[in-house]
């Protein structure tokens, strides 16, 4: 036997449901995003990997060794990084060893190397923690003989396992892009008529770059509370990288003596990183 409910009872009950669907679902607040805006950064990527369009190994070729000259910029020594001290050679011209290579890629690409150089991930460059940059080395991979001559004008990387970083090309051309790291041997190649300059005048640093950005406003960002830190002149330049503009943060000229060495550690002291010194 059904039971019926009173009609008005019916209605009451219409009632508060159609009232009770007719309120919003409550939506939770997204969590405020940290505020990042007083950490510089030198690269648009967290992350490193490989460029979006990949390359054959037919497509790198050996850098063409050159005499350049061995300047100050770029072989500061000794030189500290995550408390651990590296000195750059004084004498590289038998240098040859085996060990670990890794490799770098997207996130670097251009921008600038340790001796301010453009970093190109197709080119054949490598970066070293005590070769004098540049020079130039054979790296051969151990598993399959496949070699490459790499233009060193980097530091890093910074690993205690690992000898040599080359770029995302070298890497592709000696075979082990893929894996990540291999064994290699990298022995560099003596070029006739470099001149090392290293503690000479022509090779003194006036300049320290904080960054590099892809929008001027970054980089004046950067620039502003920069320049409300320090007396020294900080200012934006541009660079062209491959079709796009780079707009690059820097402080000096700075001529005293030991002028740069004490920006730095206000710099540091403040919370940025000390800069790259440039001539």
């Amino acid at each position: 036997m059904r039971s019926f409910l009173p009609l008005a009872l019916i209605g009451a009950l219409t009632l508060v449901i159609v009232a009770c669907s007719s309120q919003p679902v409550p939506t939770p607040e997204p969590a405020p995003a940290p505020d990042t805006s007083s950490l510089p950064s030198r690269y648009q990527h967290a992350r490193d990997g490989a460029p979006p369009m990949p390359i054959d190994a037919a497509d790198v070729h050996d850098a063409v060794p050159r005499p350049d000259p061995i300047l100050t910029v770029g072989n500061m020594s000794p030189y500290t990084i995550d408390g651990v001290t590296y000195e750059v050679l004084d004498d590289h011209t038998e240098y040859r060893v085996r060990g670990t290579a890794s490799w770098y890629g997207a996130k670097f690409h251009g921008h600038e190397t340790s001796n301010g150089e453009i970093y190109n991930l197709y080119l054949a460059s490598a970066a070293h923690k005590t070769l004098p940059i540049p020079c130039y080395a054979r790296v051969t991979n151990l598993a399959n003989g496949k070699s490459i001559i790499v233009r060193v004008n980097d530091r890093g990387p910074f690993h205690s396992d690992r000898v040599i970083d080359l770029s995302y090309g070298a890497a592709v051309k000696l075979g082990y892009m893929e894996a990540g790291t291999t064994e290699v041997e990298v022995a560099v190649l003596n070029v006739v008529g470099v001149d090392d300059r290293r503690g000479s005048v022509a090779g003194d640093y006036r300049y320290l770059q904080l960054g590099a950005y892809s929008t001027i406003s970054s980089a004046q960002r950067l620039q502003d509370k920069l320049q409300e830190l320090l007396e020294s002149p900080v200012f934006v330049s541009e660079v062209q990288s491959g079709e796009s503009l780079l707009y690059r943060v820097r402080v000096g000229p700075m001529t005293r003596p030991g002028e740069i060495q004490d920006v730095q550690e206000l710099l540091r002291t403040a919370g940025y990183d000390g800069g790259q010194p440039l001539p």
